[in-house]
């Protein structure tokens, strides 16, 4: 599988040839393309929204969905390797970890296309959180990402998760060309509530290949609703 025929690239259409060659290159791993992405950088920003937004984040530590610490020039890496899940799924990994002061914070997701095209992200560990999610190329090549809709999946229970009580999240990445580094910055906010949880930073990609996927980037258990 090319860059061309990603299951990024199938979901976006024609806007995905207008992503930034590196961007392109970034999400065009898939399991016939044989190859990862792995980044390593800086976020030279990790916030928080007000005190009492940290039991919710704290909530989501538990299951590496969010991060309730904060910090500045933080490292961090992110893995992105293709694997065929045991529904026979494309998927791919999204895993982030930052090395705060208190120790590293894990921030999971893994991502399929769902039945009508677009791209579902099974946020956690155990995958109890499928996103829909929105990709669109802007006019400077870079990639804007925004989510949607909510299910929550434990065991035989599935529902539409409520806004109100959880966060949209607007996603940018672009790639630096006179730097040579992918720019990446996330906000989620609650639309009665505000802002929640947001980072900003930079990184450097390899490409390893993905015939080895590293077992600590895949979930628990994987869940076959979208």
């Amino acid at each position: 599988m090319t860059a061309a025929t990603s299951m990024f690239a199938r979901a976006m259409g024609d806007d995905f040839r207008r992503l930034h060659p590196m961007l392109r290159r970034r999400f065009g791993v898939g399991l016939e393309a044989g190859y990862a992405c792995v980044g390593h950088g800086t976020m030279a920003r990790i916030r928080r929204g007000p005190w009492w937004t940290v039991p919710f984040l704290q909530i989501g530590r538990f299951r590496s969905i969010l991060v309730p610490d904060t910090g500045e020039e933080v490292p961090f890496t992110i893995e992105n390797f293709p694997y065929r899940d045991p529904f026979g799924r494309e998927t791919a990994t999204f895993v982030r970890h930052f090395r705060m002061r208190g120790g590293v914070r894990r921030f999971d997701a893994t991502m399929i296309r769902g039945a009508d095209g677009g791209i579902v992200d099974y946020l956690g560990t155990h995958q109890h959180l499928a996103v829909d999610l929105e990709l669109t190329a802007e006019p400077d090549g870079s990639l804007l990402l925004r989510s949607d809709a909510q299910r929550f999946y434990e065991g035989p229970v599935g529902f539409r998760f409520p806004m109100l009580f959880s966060g949209r999240a607007e996603l940018r990445e672009s790639y630096d060309d006179e730097a040579g580094v992918f720019r990446i910055r996330l906000e989620v906010r609650n639309r009665v509530f505000g802002f929640l949880f947001g980072y900003e930073g930079e990184f450097r990609c390899e490409f390893p290949d993905a015939a080895d996927v590293p077992l600590h980037v895949l979930p628990i258990r994987h869940e076959r609703r979208e």
